[in-house]
């Protein structure tokens, strides 16, 4: 895969480690559910380094002082339905003040393509970093048209965020948004016939929800 400026793959110990587990056929919904949120934390602390910030005083027991803090109402986070729900808690443990929109999409299973059912975005995102928040990153089809219809309702500065991807889906979307930030927390090998991830984690909507 072509080194691509906007996209940053984490190396970490603690996110190995945690994939690992992530990844096994006998971890279960609970657990899955524990990792994914702490995972997204990790890619969170990474995600925010260049956030807005504004200057504030603050009184401490002892004197004054400036300080930065994440510019009020300047973050939005975006979760893909179903799976990229797994992902707000982690970043809401970190910034609970974070508004929250949601995007529909399905991969219809023929095709391959995603398609739009839902779409609820916070008032004011255009003004805010959107944050879209999805496990998986495979194809890239629903990031790339999550972004699209991001960009549609004015949205300018966009992150993304996923825990697994394909060389093929950050290739994708990497080229299709050149000036979206793509942040990954670990690179797989390939799709497979179905378009799946491999090694991957299997469906990470089936394993986070026990639908399947």
């Amino acid at each position: 895969m072509k080194n691509f400026k906007n996209v940053t793959i984490l190396d970490h110990p603690l996110i190995s480690h945690k994939i690992a587990i992530l990844r096994s056929v006998d971890t279960h919904t609970k657990d899955f559910r524990e990792l994914v949120e702490e995972i997204t934390m990790l890619l969170t602390y990474e995600a925010f380094k260049n956030v807005p910030t504004q200057e504030v005083e603050v009184q401490t027991p002892l004197e004054k002082c400036k300080q930065q803090m994440v510019a009020e109402n300047s973050i939005a986070v975006v979760p893909v339905l179903r799976a990229g729900l797994g992902m707000v808690a982690g970043v809401h443990t970190l910034f609970p003040t974070a508004k929250v929109g949601h995007i529909g999409m399905y991969r219809d299973e023929q095709t391959l393509q995603p398609q739009e059912y839902y779409c609820k975005l916070p008032d004011g995102i255009e003004k805010m970093r959107a944050i879209v928040l999805d496990p998986m990153l495979a194809t890239g089809g629903s990031a790339s048209a999550a972004i699209d219809l991001l960009k549609s309702k004015g949205c300018k500065d966009i992150h993304q965020m996923s825990i697994i991807a394909a060389p093929e889906g950050v290739e994708r979307l990497a080229t299709a948004h050149p000036d979206v930030h793509i942040f990954v927390a670990v690179l797989d090998r390939c799709l497979n016939e179905n378009g799946y991830i491999l090694p991957g984690l299997g469906d990470a909507g089936d394993r986070l929800f026990g639908t399947k």
